[in-house]
């Protein structure tokens, strides 16, 4: 029997989700959760066939759970459910090990296509985003150049937390590392985005569906 794990702060969401499934494989077991700890809870209990986790939830820092799953759980199949915008979050998160990223804009029809491929251990990819990474690999970045690609996948998960309304010292804590680290992150991303405060960050991500 298929276990899944749901991992998204909307239980409206989970209950939709919950129900594609229940009706694509029957009989199956689903297990949720609502943010990282919860999460990380949930992936000590069991294994599970198919875990598939949206990446913008309250006290969550979806890039590291990510990281967290491939290190302490390398066969894990996940694919990211997410109103994210796709040209900028996709990339990151295969990179961190998962195995597609779907909007959940697309239809019933490309969710159920995505799911299947990721049980089967294939990676799921849309047609934007395999245009996006032909375009990357020909050198013509002009469609999906945006500020944010510039960002180390440190600087991305600081900007993330800023743009949430943590703190340098708060996110010193969160990400264990020292409050000068994270200012000199901080100053250097600022330099990439070209923003000279936290109010022109969040608007910048506002522009690119960052939050």
């Amino acid at each position: 029997m298929r276990k899944f794990l749901l991992i998204d702060d909307h239980e409206v969401v989970r209950a939709g989700i919950k129900n594609v499934l229940l009706e694509l494989f029957k009989p199956c077991i689903i297990y949720e959760a609502n943010n990282e700890e919860s999460s990380i809870k949930s992936l000590k209990q069991r294994n599970y066939d198919l875990i598939l986790m949206d990446i913008q939830m309250p006290d969550t820092n979806s890039l590291g759970l990510m990281e967290h799953i491939k290190v302490h759980y390398p066969d894990a199949r996940v694919l990211i459910f997410s109103m994210g915008a796709e040209n900028i979050y996709a990339k990151r998160f295969i990179q961190a090990g998962a195995m597609g990223f779907i909007s959940k804009n697309s239809g019933l029809s490309e969710l159920t296509k995505a799911i299947d491929l990721v049980l089967k251990g294939r990676k799921y990819i849309s047609n934007s985003l395999a245009e996006q990474f032909a375009n990357e690999l020909g050198g013509n970045s002009s469609a999906t150049d945006n500020p944010f690609s510039k960002l180390s996948p440190r600087e991305f998960e600081i900007v993330s937390l800023l743009t949430k309304g943590k703190t340098l010292s708060e996110i010193s804590e969160y990400l264990n590392i020292n409050t000068s680290t994270v200012g000199t992150h901080k100053a250097r991303l600022f330099e990439k985005l070209n923003v000279k405060n936290i109010v022109e960050l969040i608007e910048v991500g506002k522009l690119y569906n960052i939050e």
